[in-house]
């Protein structure tokens, strides 16, 4: 970060460490006007350092995740609404997966209400939400916990999920390039999340709109292989035309821009 100034470098560490970073509290924290913090965003945005969003930046990492915390704290008005449109597309005495992420947690909060679920779930906190409900039937996936996260990862992941055909499968991504390739960062999670896709009968992946500017390593499969889409914001593009060319059903819970509704 050679060629940024010392105070842009404040502004990475930060955003590395919250996951995301603020025009306001950035002005307020360095005692510059938001035009200029507005300038240093836009300047660590042209060297891939960071990646715009509405009021601030989020880090632009293309190999390491955020930390699961920041992760929390990135679009939360976005995921509660993906997950409580996600919950309305599962009916009462459904059979699912879910994976890691703090959006498939969101939905799987938004779920509390249902009856006669059975869920299979690799993430810790997905069996926290649900596990107290009587009429929810929770399954965790068998193998090493990363501490990260409580996700569980792992070839004996892979082999329970493999004993199941479920109805549905609500899946996560960390990056969803315009190719329609779905990215992810962990290689042993990206073959539970494989795993998942090819035992299920109807795939719904869940990814907010931030998801269409980051970059991940490793593939988990092709947009082709998910029934439905739920979103914030699909903007028209490749990977929309991707998604209608394929039949995949696209359920956005945003407001849109006026040229695109």
């Amino acid at each position: 970060m050679s060629s940024i100034t010392p105070r842009q470098k404040d502004i990475v560490s930060i955003a590395r460490a919250a996951g995301k970073v603020t025009v306001e509290d950035l002005s307020a924290r360095f005692d510059v006007s938001p035009q200029t913090i507005r300038k240093d965003l836009n300047d660590l945005c042209d060297q891939r350092l960071l990646s715009r969003v509405h009021g601030g930046a989020v880090v632009a990492s293309g190999v390491e995740n955020l930390a699961y915390e920041a992760r929390r704290f990135i679009a939360t008005a976005e995921k509660a609404a993906i997950g409580a449109a996600t919950a309305q597309l599962i009916p009462h005495g459904a059979s699912l997966f879910v994976n890691i992420g703090t959006t498939t947690e969101e939905v799987a909060r938004a779920l509390r209400d249902h009856e006669g679920l059975l869920v299979i779930t690799n993430n810790l906190h997905v069996a926290t939400a649900l596990y107290p409900h009587p009429k929810i039937d929770v399954i965790v996936a068998g193998g090493p916990v990363r501490r990260s996260d409580g996700g569980v990862v792992g070839a004996a992941a892979v082999d329970l999920i493999g004993q199941f055909k479920v109805d549905f499968a609500v899946i996560g991504a960390s990056a969803i390039d315009a190719d329609g390739a779905l990215l992810d960062f962990d290689y042993q999670e990206v073959r539970v999340s494989q795993a998942i896709i090819e035992n299920a009968r109807h795939v719904i992946l869940v990814a907010d709109s931030s998801k269409l500017s980051r970059s991940a390593p490793v593939r988990i499969g092709h947009v082709g292989a998910v029934h439905t889409l739920v979103t914030d914001h699909l903007p028209e593009g490749p990977l929309r035309e991707q998604c209608e060319t394929a039949g995949i059903r696209i359920v956005e819970t945003g407001p849109q821009p006026e040229d695109e509704r």
